[in-house]
């Protein structure tokens, strides 16, 4: 399906903190300048950020844009899909 990434149940639980769902909805909603502007949007320390961002940016769920020096985190896809267990 286009516009779909799906994970695992396991890598969910591992990766899909509250803290990172938060910056997932926030990029959904507002997709941010830069990381800096992300973590003040969110009244976030942009070093614990940077710390999620990198995580979920290891699971392909975001990617950065770069613009000069700004590195603007985007979704990778439209929708983030858990696999059910079976």
């Amino acid at each position: 399906m286009s516009g779909v990434q799906v994970i695992s149940w396991d890598t969910a639980q591992e990766v899909l903190t509250p803290m990172r769902r938060e910056l997932i909805e926030q990029l959904r909603e507002s997709p941010p300048d830069s990381v800096r502007s992300l973590g003040r949007d969110l009244g976030r320390d942009k070093g614990q950020v940077s710390r999620d961002l990198a995580i979920l940016a290891e699971h392909g769920i975001i990617r950065y844009d770069t613009d000069g020096s700004a590195k603007k985190p985007r979704l990778t896809q439209d929708h983030l899909v858990v696999e059910p267990v079976v």
